[in-house]
């Protein structure tokens, strides 16, 4: 080999080694929120959903791993109540947002170029499993690949698929592609449509049908981890990256501010702006995708005092985002007095207060 063409190899292997994962927290590292729920959504894993109907599923960070990849979570699903009704569904999806997509490399619209999905699974039940892609601007579309599994054997799942001429995809912070590594649809929702080509999406043409029978089965399980969405037809090793760089991805969407224990401390600088408004600025860990709003899981109250001795505490519901730059998001609370614009106002989290500032896709 020529010295120029070692150069090239070198520069190549260097290229693929970093920032190609479209995906954040495919390692399923960070989870914010909790480690466990039976509540479908965006619960447990940062930036990963489960959703369902008719059957039942229990989502989980788990310890189950594959061995000698690196990993130390996965995505666990337990099926906790069975249905093999014809409206009965089950999917893991991940939300890419739209400009980072648009963006990637990818000529989304040409069928000569590719993007490769790849992730490491396992589950209870041994059979056909489906993973799909899902552009949400313009007119949805979606195309879907079956891939197969062992009982209770993780395997890595690669899966390609083409651009399309109909796809439409923005340049903005909305969704731009969802990604389901799993999904498995009654067939309420499989009329219409082919594996591994792209056709509009509609409520009854999501996707062909995959006879997987995870959601029909009571107590059985799948696991998920590694997940990596890059450009291109080849498939290259997990990008792992470090527990503070995924998190720091991750707070883009959700992060919590405020305290864990029960005290009063003073974390917000305030201000009067009007006859019966006070704005604070509420320092964030990052800039967020929008201006977020308060989780569903609130817990404890913030309070506020002025120089004047005014105060007042209220629940965090109240709280009202008005703007957000890089490093603080501007909250205005309503008050029941007229506050001194002589004064400066400190705001606190009290009761062991949390806030959850959600700007997730």
């Amino acid at each position: 080999m020529s010295k120029a063409a070692e150069l090239a190899a070198l520069i190549g292997s260097q290229t693929a080694q970093g920032n190609r994962n479209l995906i954040i927290n495919g390692a399923m590292n960070v989870a914010q929120r909790g480690t466990s729920s039976t509540t479908s959504g965006l619960q447990t894993v940062d930036r990963f959903f489960n959703t369902f109907g008719t059957a039942a599923v229990t989502q989980t960070q788990d310890s189950t791993v594959p061995s000698g990849e690196g990993f130390s979570h996965s995505y666990k699903q337990e099926c906790t109540t069975a249905s093999s009704a014809t409206g009965a569904f089950f999917g893991i999806s991940y939300h890419v947002e739209a400009q980072d997509i648009r963006n990637s490399g990818w000529d989304y619209t040409s069928p000569n170029s590719s993007v490769t999905l790849s992730f490491y699974a396992r589950s209870s039940v041994a059979g056909t499993y489906m993973a799909s892609l899902r552009t949400d601007d313009g007119t949805a579309y979606n195309i879907a690949s079956q891939y197969t599994l062992e009982a209770n054997t993780w395997k890595r799942v690669i899966l390609t698929f083409p651009g399309n001429s109909n796809l439409t995809i923005n340049n903005d912070t909305g969704i731009g592609l969802k990604v389901f590594p799993m999904l498995e649809l009654g067939s309420d929702y499989t009329a219409g449509s082919s594996f591994d080509a792209w056709a509009a999406h509609s409520g009854s043409a999501q996707s062909p049908d995959a006879n997987i029978l995870f959601h029909d089965t009571a107590n059985a399980t799948f696991f998920v981890t590694g997940i990596q969405l890059e450009v291109g037809e080849q498939a290259t090793p997990f990008e792992h990256r470090s527990f503070g760089d995924e998190l720091a991805r991750c707070q883009r969407y959700y992060q919590v501010s405020g305290s864990s224990v029960n005290s009063s401390y003073h974390v917000f600088p305030g201000q009067r702006w009007s006859s019966n408004n006070i704005f604070f600025s509420v320092p964030i860990a990052t800039s967020m995708r929008a201006n977020p709003t308060i989780g569903s899981d609130v817990s404890g109250n913030f309070g506020f005092v002025g120089g004047n001795n005014q105060s007042k505490a209220f629940s965090l519901s109240e709280m009202n985002f008005v703007s957000l730059d890089s490093s603080s998001i501007t909250a205005r609370v309503t008050v029941d007095f007229t506050p001194n614009s002589a004064y400066a106002y400190t705001g606190y989290f009290n009761t062991a207060g949390e806030l959850q500032l959600d700007a997730e896709l």
